[in-house]
């Protein structure tokens, strides 16, 4: 009986989900746009990161995870677009790979430990060489449902990972070292593949960006409710010189 009530929800669900589909069907060209634009001005986001490595000539306090989390996902998302033969997945994603390169040689060039940056980059490209390679295989009735659930699980880890340290925040009472910049850009790309994956009549583009949406928004009230620098943290007087 339970079971028979779950499908019958999800049966619904999916029905309601075609009828919204059919009504933003004419606003598809002009949403893939828009979700392309600010999907592209997002991957730009970390270019903040790198200019504060850039002027303190270092890569203290600035992980790579974003860097190399936004390339995998942007290999990940392209051989997805390849299986759903969409050019606004395909061409967004083209360009996400390029940024994050660059993102990763300037990382790269700064960070006093050229040896470990190595050894992260090359764990990213074997994972995903390893998806990609698994795609090729895979049954192409499954492909799409299976490979679509890795890229969400994935996408799930990488959005979700400034909570990680949520612990911490709440005891300082600070959201220092929260990239802002990527959560607030990434709270609008979100909700605008949210619209496009309704249009498209995606299930799996729908669930990764309703959650995306959510988890965002918990970290933007985070911002809301504490402040980037902790209260009592306050710079040291200078030493006065002896005569």
């Amino acid at each position: 009986m339970i079971s028979k009530l779950i499908s019958d929800i999800g049966f619904e669900s999916n029905l309601k989900m075609e009828a919204l589909s059919n009504i933003l069907q004419p606003y598809k060209a002009i949403v893939g746009t828009v979700a392309a634009v600010v999907t592209i001005g997002q991957m730009f986001s970390g270019s903040f990161l790198c200019y504060d490595i850039y002027k303190q000539k270092g890569t203290k306090g600035v992980g790579i995870m974003p860097f190399i989390g936004g390339l995998v996902m942007s290999v990940l998302n392209l051989k997805y677009g390849f299986i759903l033969r969409d050019d606004t997945m395909i061409q967004v994603n083209f360009v996400g790979c390029a940024i994050n390169i660059v993102y990763l040689m300037i990382y790269f060039n700064y960070s006093a430990q050229k040896g470990l940056v190595w050894a992260q980059i090359g764990a990213g490209g074997a994972i995903s060489a390893a998806l990609i390679g698994y795609s090729e295989y895979e049954d192409p009735k499954l492909i799409e449902t299976r490979f679509g659930t890795i890229i969400t699980a994935f996408m799930f880890y990488l959005i979700a990972s400034p909570l990680f340290n949520l612990k911490t925040i709440i005891k300082n009472k600070s959201t220092e070292g929260m990239p802002f910049p990527i959560i607030m850009s990434g709270s609008v790309v979100t909700f605008t593949w949210l619209l496009y994956g309704i249009i498209l009549n995606n299930s799996f583009l729908v669930l990764q960006n309703v959650v995306a949406v959510m988890l965002c928004s918990v970290q933007l009230a985070l911002f809301a409710i504490y402040p980037s620098k902790p209260k009592g943290k306050e710079r040291k007087p200078k030493a006065k010189k002896v005569d």
